[in-house]
Formats: structure tokens, sequence, C-alpha cells
């Protein structure tokens, strides 16, 4: 990843073929424990999520070709970030630049995340971006949080 440019810009509509496709891929799903939407559910949630001023949103670009996305909203009154890469592009220290750079945008702490407990990889990700846990999991999730 040396020469690899890892960049975060506004979402555009055009971005969201590829998040479907990110999100339609059955071993990231399974990864991440998450039931994928078929298209029409996936574009009503983008859409959304494109018009809430209360979520932060970035499309995550590697090389200047779209990677994956990462948001932050509210969550039962707490701030959660979430984010999403290609399966294409894992392993390649994506994830954890694209939260650093994301985190430098969002400022409000403390922060969460939910993620699965088997989901080693996004643990160590927040891990590495300074998230600890913030309690026991539930149904089958970890809540991670940084102050």
């Amino acid at each position: 990843m040396r020469d690899a440019e890892i960049t975060l810009r506004e979402v555009k509509a055009e971005d969201l073929p590829v998040f479907f496709l990110h999100q339609a891929d059955p071993d990231a799903a399974a990864m991440a424990e998450f039931k994928s939407r078929d298209e029409a559910a996936f574009i009503a949630h983008w859409r959304k999520i494109m018009e809430d001023g209360l979520v932060l949103k970035r499309t995550i670009l590697f090389n200047g070709e779209v990677a994956g996305n990462i948001v932050s909203f509210i969550v039962e009154g707490r701030r959660e970030v979430g984010y999403w890469i290609g399966r294409e592009y894992w392993g390649k220290g994506l994830a954890t630049k694209a939260l650093e750079l994301f985190l430098e945008a969002e400022t409000d702490r403390p922060i969460y995340a939910g993620v699965s407990k088997n989901n080693t990889a996004s643990i160590r990700v927040l891990e590495k971006c300074g998230f600890t846990d913030a309690g026991p999991a539930e149904n089958g999730f970890r809540l991670m949080k940084k102050e």
C-alpha cells in the first residue's frame, strides 16, 4: 500500500451502484453479520442517508476508485460510525486509514461502533483507531467506543 492514496469525499449518487455491489457480496455480509438488501431497498435506504443532515457520509477512494463508504449517525441517542469496504480492498490497511481520516472530520465524542464479535478484522481496525469495549456483547455484537 506504500504508493496507494486513500481519500474521502462527499458521497455522489453514482457511488451507490458500487456500494450496492459491496454490500451484496455474500462473504462480506456473512463476516459483518449483516443481511444484504435488494437493490430497490438499498437505494431507498441510501436516499434517506443522503437527505439526512445529521448523517456524515463519505465515499472512500483508493487510488481514485470507489472502495467503500463510511458514515456516522445517531442511534439510541448516541453517535455511531459504520463503514463498508469492498472485498477487493481488504487487507490493504484501507479501513484503518479511512477511519482515521473520517474521525478528523467527525469530532463528536464519545463515538461508538457496533461490530460483529466474529469480525476480528474490523475489531482490529477500531482498536487501532482508539476504540475500546463499551460493554458486553449483545446479540453477537460488540459495542465499542472512542472518547
